[in-house]
């Protein structure tokens, strides 16, 4: 379980329990760089918008406060992905991040970075 904040601004306080799954997508997120995720890792717009948007996801009380963050395009997800729900991470890219909400929003568990979410495959 992660309870912290990485490359936080004095002004986030950290709310939301998260727990990762993908122990490569945790270090992606802690390091900046990933073996599994190297493509990306090279992406510094990538890598700041990511951070960003984790410090905003444990930033709130409930996964639905997201809501409010017109550029995350949060969603709860169906078909192959439900029950599971997802956040935008650079505007204009097709890159996710899909996660199982828990405990009525309390709790989320970062599951993975969907590169062919909407038929980009």
């Amino acid at each position: 379980m992660v309870t912290f904040c990485i490359f936080a601004s004095s002004n986030i306080i950290v709310t939301m329990i998260v727990e990762f799954q993908d122990e490569d997508l945790k270090e992606l997120i802690e390091k900046g760089k990933n073996n599994k995720y190297k493509k990306l890792s090279k992406d510094r717009k990538f890598i700041i918008q990511l951070v960003s948007v984790y410090n905003r996801l444990i930033s709130v009380d409930n996964a639905s406060e997201l809501k409010v963050f017109s550029s995350l395009h949060y969603e709860k997800l169906k078909n192959n992905y439900s029950g599971k729900s997802s956040v935008r991470i650079v505007n204009g890219r097709v890159e996710r991040l899909i996660f199982e909400e828990f405990d009525g929003g309390i709790r989320i568990v970062l599951l993975e970075l969907n590169e062919d979410h909407y038929g980009n495959k």
